[in-house]
């Protein structure tokens, strides 16, 4: 009797847990929320290249609004990311997007730590694979953004931060070593300061369809401790613009460009291409330089209120002090879009990149799964 009895309870236990995971599941990826309350989600992370293998992990997002009586005020969020791969890699890393009521002052920071063992091709816009040079590579990092509405649509702020890099090489004869180009092979810590400037008119911050943003900022760069022999700045400014074609078509276009100044080139602060959110399918890292310019257009889909679709081109390119048009880098794509907060706008990301064909390598390709739009 005593059996049945434990038998009977297990199985209710068991129903309630599994009733009560399917509840949460649903409210977070399937419940149409219309009244500005916060959300929480939790997401896989999975994402592939050949440099990194299989990637795996998970996120969490919390998003909420900090005065739900006024419609304008936009969507901040506080977002958890860990991820390991099949190659040893991991990262870990909360960040945080703040707006105030009405949109007065927005606050962002974050703090993250890599253990991300990397693939270093050299320095340049032509590096090949067979010069790949295997890097041990950890860094802490910490940043804050904080800036003020100055008009309707302009925000001026300061950017503050500081990093301690780390990396180690077993083989000295690789293109890390014998590359004379390469500086600071050892890392060190460091802090920046430095002013940004946003325009920024979009109709919703999450999911826009019209208006623009233009960031900008130079960040000024002071070595610290065993490092304390360098001094630089780096200039950031990206734009990126959006049209309504139609009641569900959205074109984006995105365009930024960013600059190594000073006299010297830590190897770890060059401008390089390749995320999962510009210049999708070439690997993190594989060209840099002392400058970078990229451009993608998006054309999005919006089919329903959860589902949506993209397909995005766009080029770019890294060079010391010259741009030229006949060196740019090709990529294109396309993936899928899940709406899971339809009133905030939030979305899964599914994106499949293909960059250039090098001679005598594979094409360049990358598998992306992320929240949030690419820009």
């Amino acid at each position: 009797m005593k059996k049945i009895i434990t038998i009977t309870l297990f199985v209710a236990g068991f129903q309630s847990a599994n009733a009560q995971i399917t509840k949460v599941i649903k409210r977070m990826y399937f419940d149409k929320d219309t009244t500005r309350k916060s959300s929480f989600v939790i997401l896989p992370v999975l994402s592939s290249a050949p440099e990194t293998g299989l990637e795996v992990g998970g996120a969490g997002l919390l998003s909420f609004y900090t005065d739900t009586s006024k419609s304008n005020t936009r969507v901040s969020n506080v977002f958890a990311y860990a991820t390991i791969t099949t190659k040893g890699q991991s990262r870990l890393s909360l960040t945080s997007n703040y707006w105030t009521p009405g949109n007065k002052y927005h606050l962002t920071g974050g703090v993250s730590y890599i253990n991300f063992p990397f693939d270093f091709y050299g320095i340049g816009n032509h590096t090949l694979k067979a010069n790949s040079d295997r890097l041990g590579q950890k860094r802490v990092k910490v940043n804050f953004i904080g800036e003020k509405r100055i008009t309707n649509n302009l925000y001026a702020g300061i950017t503050v931060g500081a990093w301690d890099y780390s990396f180690r090489d077993e083989d000295k004869t690789g293109i890390f070593y014998t590359d004379p180009r390469v500086e600071y092979r050892g890392g060190g810590p460091s802090a920046y300061i430095g002013p940004t400037l946003v325009f920024d008119n979009r109709n919703n911050n999450t999911y826009t369809t019209s208006g623009m943003v233009i960031n900008t900022s130079f960040e000024a760069i002071h070595g610290m401790f065993s490092n304390n022999g360098y001094k630089g700045g780096f200039f950031n400014i990206e734009y990126s613009q959006f049209f309504l074609l139609a009641p569900k078509w959205v074109l984006g276009l995105d365009i930024q460009e960013q600059s190594l100044t000073g006299t010297d080139s830590p190897f770890y602060l060059l401008p390089d291409l390749g995320s999962d959110e510009l210049m999708r399918g070439y690997y993190n890292g594989r060209f840099r330089d002392r400058n970078m310019i990229a451009g993608q257009a998006e054309l999005r889909y919006r089919l329903s209120n959860r589902i949506g679709f993209a397909g995005f081109v766009g080029g770019g390119e890294v060079f010391q002090s010259s741009f030229k048009t006949s060196e740019l880098k090709p990529n294109y794509g396309g993936g899928i879009r899940y709406f899971f907060d339809v009133e905030k706008g939030l979305a899964v990301r599914i994106d499949y990149g293909v960059g250039q064909k090098t001679p005598n390598e594979k094409r360049l390709t990358g598998f992306y799964i992320g929240l949030g739009q690419s820009f």
